[in-house]
């Protein structure tokens, strides 16, 4: 052995002979390609575990009409999630579930509806939709700072609460150059209140006695990611479901100008500091492909090329889309991670959520929206 010494400090390391320094490792190259090699059919079995999911919290919705199939499908897969992790190779298959199949679903909502319904309620809830997501952003600066939460978690934690959860998070996060950590932290903080939301707000409609256009324009402007506004909305009545979608697409738009904006804000800073990184962005690839598919769908039902007829399959397909996607939403909760957010960003999360609430019921009565 030989002494070395470095910034820490002397420390060992064995002799070497005159050979060469390290014996020449195998050849990772075979087993890296076979690793790197997609395994045909291996969202198999993860798309699989969450159909049976599905058909379950149908069948439960069905004898439990309070609750439905898309909330009975996000409580079992948290309950089946904290009995038994599921392993990974289930991954591809639940990742699978969780979005694309949420989306399709999500799309297929628009064949029930016509264009002038679409622009009628999308449009109508503008000043409520801005006026709220205007206050969660400010809340979040104001009270973020009060909290002491990093500028960027803040920015996540505000833009997931008052656009649309996990895909504004992930739309904000190249602009800003958020930490992946932080990423995780704002990611579990939105899916807490989103789970949160499912269980109160349908109260909250009961305890306000709203109609079920009202409420589907609070849940539209108040509830985060689309799957849990799809929940909340389905949970209060089938009337509701249409609206809330409407109006939470249209709130999905506001991801645009806010990244934008933040873009500038970026851009600001990186001019000021050289050497800070700043990321270009693409305005076109933030509006949601489904948005598009959905306004298709829309544009071909109030075309006369969706007949009526086919309008209750169509319904209750999508319902059990959201309802797949719900289970594989359930099944992929992390709950170590929720554990480990830790209280200040789950604090401003807690306090987010109130004021986005309670200031989309505040404007709703102000523009006179119907709560008794």
């Amino acid at each position: 052995m030989r002494k070395e010494t470095d910034a820490r400090g002397p420390r060992s390391t064995p002799d070497r002979g005159p050979g060469p320094a390290d014996p020449a490792p195998a050849d990772p190259a075979p087993a890296a390609a076979a690793a790197a090699r997609p395994v045909r059919g291996s969202w198999i079995p993860g798309l699989a575990v969450a159909l049976v999911v599905a058909v379950v919290a149908m069948a439960v919705g069905e004898r439990l009409p309070v609750l439905g199939g898309p909330v009975t499908a996000v409580i079992l897969g948290v309950l089946v999630a904290a009995v038994r992790r599921p392993a990974p190779r289930l991954t591809p298959g639940l990742r699978l579930a969780g979005k694309p199949v949420l989306q399709i679903g999500v799309a297929l909502l628009g064949a029930q509806l016509s264009l002038s319904q679409v622009l009628h309620v999308g449009g109508s809830s503008l000043p409520v939709m801005l006026g709220s997501l205007a206050a969660c952003l400010l809340a979040a600066r104001v009270i973020g700072r009060r909290l002491g939460v990093g500028g960027d978690l803040r920015t996540l934690i505000g833009a997931g609460t008052g656009i649309c959860g996990a895909s504004a998070i992930a739309a904000v996060t190249p602009v800003i150059g958020a930490a992946s950590a932080q990423v995780a932290y704002a990611i579990s903080t939105i899916f807490l209140f989103n789970i949160a939301a499912v269980v109160v707000f349908p109260l909250v409609g009961h305890l306000f006695g709203m109609d079920p256009q009202v409420f589907g324009l609070f849940a539209g402007t108040a509830v985060n990611d689309m799957s849990s506004v799809v929940a909340v909305a389905t949970a209060y009545g089938p009337g509701a479901v249409d609206d809330a979608v409407v109006v939470k697409l249209t709130r999905t738009l506001m991801i645009i100008p806010v990244c934008l904006g933040l873009a500038l804000l970026t851009g600001r800073r990186a001019r000021s500091m050289p050497s800070a990184p700043s990321a270009p962005v693409r305005s076109a690839g933030l509006v949601p492909w489904f948005l598009v598919a959905f306004l298709l769908a829309a544009a071909a039902n109030s075309a006369g090329l969706v007949p009526a007829a086919a309008h209750p399959g169509l319904k209750e397909l999508s319902v059990f889309l959201i309802t797949v996607a719900l289970s594989a939403v359930g099944l992929s909760t992390d709950l170590t991670a929720l554990r480990r957010t830790g209280p200040r960003p789950l604090l401003l999360g807690a306090c987010l959520w109130v004021v986005v609430s309670s200031s989309s019921l505040a404007l709703q009565y102000a523009f006179g929206g119907g709560l008794s």
